[in-house]
């Protein structure tokens, strides 16, 4: 894609009286590569090349889309594009654009198309025998190795041009161990924006290891006991908690809207002083990570609440410009075929000053989280629900017997504001976050926090 096609394409989509104009161009690579039940079981490749034009007048917006493969393709796709546009406006011209340069987060030294299949199937055998040999309960284990290569071109009208290569690495590991009639599963991933020399042999098997593990202790474990307690969530739970309870609420949409719990409150106090909340694009190597966001803006290291109070939300252009804050490079599609919306990148909370160790101790009675899954949040009340993977009793300051079957239940700025311990670690979770129909690539990440009181769902007493 070249700077003169994405001038050409601009001008043709400005020419039925557009005021703005933009070109969002997408070439994909993908390979993925499941091995199950000791056999590769699927292996596809996939290549997809297209681009998205969108044109705005007034209030309303014209999105064309569809695949391209030469400089005339693209044109006829600009004068879809301009078609949407009732006649008779005033028109406006394209300003030249410019090539500009934004300098990348990652650092990719083994492209990963250059590596021969064979090699990565071995890791995949590799990941495969080490789970197997952990237990003789494990049934089933199942590795998946995902590569994705993504290069993209932003041009508007304004004059923006500019490109980002996007190399992101997945290998997940899924087991499943059998005692009697009880059944439970183990998972543990190598997710981010390095090359291949991310997956290294020791840490696909470490990465085995753990997700086996995690099957066996939770087969054998009690299930866990329905109440309200304290809860510590390890650092080693990643960020679920923060993505799913507050990231969501910040997404500058749905607060201009009013469908989030904190619509409204720049500036006021949502958080225990404890409590710095930050989303960062460009956070090295993490699977949210990129040069620029969906629209060519530089991603940024962003602070959402800062000490307890609310300071800003994640934008992108639109809703920057309609809640008059700066922005933030959150501006993310899945691909061409969709206009891009406001989303996280790697959201945290930032690092406090307590011994993770000494959080433990410090609880009498309560829950040890290492491990968080899946959630749900409805972002008007902030109201949660969290799978928990992996976690434990706390007796008197230390860790007792494993627990399964356990859920977080409750409302993300009330947990937030009730926290009273944030330990000085950082762990990292990864993850495809799902929003309005389109999937993005994120990370989450915390340090060890207390909960003085959270309702845990489990089995009742």
């Amino acid at each position: 894609m070249s700077a003169r096609d994405a001038e050409h394409a601009l001008r043709t989509a400005l020419s039925r009286g557009g005021e703005w104009a933009e070109l969002f161009w997408e070439r994909h690579q993908t390979l993925q590569i499941v091995f199950d039940d000791g056999r590769v079981e699927d292996a596809i490749s996939g290549l997809d090349q297209g681009a998205g034009i969108r044109v705005t007048s007034g209030e309303r917006t014209t999105y064309a889309n569809g695949n391209v493969a030469d400089a005339d393709d693209l044109i006829a796709l600009a004068g879809r594009a301009a078609r949407g546009v009732e006649e008779g406006g005033e028109l406006h011209d394209a300003t030249s654009v410019v090539p500009d340069e934004v300098a990348g987060h990652s650092t990719v030294a083994i492209d990963p198309r250059d590596v021969p299949v064979g090699r990565k199937v071995t890791l995949l055998r590799r990941a495969d025998a080490v789970a197997r040999g952990l237990d003789p309960r494990i049934q089933q284990v199942t590795a998946t190795y995902a590569e994705s290569i993504q290069d993209v071109v932003v041009a508007n009208s304004d004059g923006l041009f500019r490109t980002d290569r996007r190399v992101r690495l997945n290998l997940a590991i899924h087991v499943v161990a059998r005692a009697g009639e009880v059944l439970e599963s183990g998972f543990e991933s190598l997710r981010g924006t390095n090359g291949f020399e991310m997956l290294t042999d020791e840490a696909v098997a470490e990465a085995a290891r753990m997700a086996a593990r995690r099957a066996v202790l939770n087969v054998g474990a009690e299930a866990a006991p329905a109440g309200t307690y304290t809860v510590v969530l390890s650092s080693e739970a990643g960020g679920t908690l923060i993505h799913e309870s507050v990231g969501h609420g910040l997404e500058a949409d749905l607060n201009l809207k009013g469908l989030s719990v904190y619509s409204g409150r720049i500036g006021e106090k949502v958080a225990s002083d404890l409590i710095t909340v930050i989303d960062d694009g460009t956070d090295p190597d993490k699977r949210g990570t990129a040069a620029i966001d969906d629209e060519g803006t530089p991603t940024h290291r962003t602070v959402l609440i800062e000490k307890g109070v609310l300071r800003s939300y994640l934008s992108d252009r639109k809703h920057a410009e309609k809640l008059g804050i700066a922005r933030s490079g959150n501006a993310r599609r899945e691909s061409f075929r969709f206009l891009p919306i406001c989303r996280m990148t790697n959201t945290m909370i930032a690092p406090g000053t307590s011994d993770p160790a000494e959080i433990v101790r410090s609880v009498k009675d309560g829950i040890f989280v290492k491990k968080m899954g899946g959630g749900q949040v409805d972002v008007v009340s902030g109201n949660f629900a969290f799978e928990i993977t992996e976690c434990y009793r706390i007796r008197d300051g230390k860790l007792a017997e494993p627990l399964r079957g356990a859920t977080l239940v409750g409302q993300g700025p009330k947990l937030m504001s009730e926290i009273d311990m944030v330990g000085s670690d950082l762990g990292y979770s990864t993850g495809t976050c799902g929003k309005d129909g389109q999937g993005a690539p994120v990370a989450d990440a915390q340090p060890t926090i207390r909960i003085p009181s959270v309702v845990v769902g489990g089995k009742l007493k």
